[in-house]
């Protein structure tokens, strides 16, 4: 086993001895640094490997609490342990509160290698906890990353999608509609005109077919703006569900591309599960850009849901727009209660976006 390195601070020699014949008794295999001056101990704790302290309280011209609040104010994390004569319980007290690891009695000192072992172990504790929290937030930081990737990757496969139906399909329907109507015209034979009829109806249907499937995949409408592309979608999702969707609200700043297809794709999520799951009558939509902060509300008068139904397989549509509200760092919150209708709120920052970042995103 490697050596332990302990740093002690202390200004008697004899009191130095004593320690380390007690450390020297123990299972403990330690290197005992004796520095005497808080500038010794500063020069000490920077240079070398240090795996715990151990302390007088009074020193000459100075205290084995300064020495601790260096430490700190270092960001220096180590056990740290007052080994002195009696100081009295408030002043043990007050050393604990502010974070010593332990107190040691010079009068009993058998204790001391049972007192620096619990040190060094919760130490070692508290340090793998923190790599743990660590890795779990680098996890997070890569998955966010991750699913950031592939909703920009998403949406780009959508545009390229939207764009193949307009050019081919859209074109060949638009061909055919065109020869449909050429052939009306010349053919007069009643039950040919009949199938020329039927055919141009189906034409026209797979153009309007076509057309909103472009729009699903990708908005063109958000060229237009937020507000407008959003009085769209509300627009059609009433004229086909037949509930009564309001919008309300204005944005007065600029929003940046991104962020507008987080509110829109948001909002399109959110009157989807109305329409599936709130059994609602009336919804209605709120937008504003107060304080540098563009906020959306989805609010229903729907039955609401419980913490069991949102922890439901059908709520991980409200995790994918978390995820994608984090990813432009904002944020999701959901208000419901069982009858009480359901509240989706999604705040995401302007302030500090620059032109150069709007670029970037788009």
């Amino acid at each position: 086993m490697t050596d332990l390195n302990i740093l002690h601070l202390e200004d008697n020699p004899a009191d130095h001895e004593l320690v380390a014949r007690t450390l020297g008794r123990s299972d403990l295999s330690c290197a005992l640094t004796l520095v005497d001056t808080l500038e010794d101990f500063q020069s000490h704790i920077e240079q070398g490997r240090v795996d715990a302290v151990l302390a007088d309280y009074h020193l000459a011209g100075f205290s084995g609490m300064e020495a601790w609040e260096w430490l700190r104010q270092a960001q220096r994390e180590l056990p740290f342990i007052i080994v002195s004569g009696a100081i009295g319980e408030a002043t043990v007290a007050d050393a604990m509160v502010r974070g010593v690891s332990d107190y040691v009695d010079k009068n009993r000192l058998a204790r001391l290698p049972a007192v620096l072992q619990r040190a060094l172990d919760f130490h070692a504790s508290r340090q793998a906890q923190a790599a743990a929290q660590a890795e779990l937030a680098e996890s997070r930081r890569r998955l966010v990353d991750l699913t950031e990737h592939l909703q920009v990757s998403i949406d780009r496969e959508r545009a390229d999608i939207a764009r193949e139906i307009h050019d081919d399909i859209g074109g060949s329907l638009a061909a055919a509609k065109l020869d449909l109507s050429w052939l009306a015209r010349r053919i007069d034979e009643p039950q040919a005109q009949g199938h020329i009829r039927a055919a141009l109806e189906m034409v026209e249907h797979a153009l309007g077919a076509s057309q909103r499937i472009m729009r699903n995949l990708r908005p063109a409408v958000l060229d237009q703006g937020l507000m407008p592309a959003l009085q769209w979608l509300t627009q059609t999702f009433a004229e086909r569900t037949g509930l009564d969707v309001r919008l309300k609200g204005q944005v007065l700043a600029p929003v940046p591309p991104r962020l507008s297809m987080v509110v829109y794709r948001t909002a399109q999520e959110a009157l989807t599960n109305v329409l599936k799951h709130a059994q609602a009558s009336q919804v209605s939509l709120d937008l504003s850009d107060l304080e540098g902060v563009l906020t959306l509300e989805v609010s229903d008068n729907g039955r609401g849901a419980t913490a069991q139904d949102l922890a439901k397989l059908q709520s991980f549509g409200l995790l994918g727009l978390k995820e994608r509200a984090h990813g432009v760092g904002g944020w999701l919150d959901v208000v419901t209660a069982p009858g009480q209708g359901m509240t989706l709120i999604l705040s995401l920052p302007l302030e500090g976006q620059s032109a150069q970042d709007w670029e970037n995103n788009e």
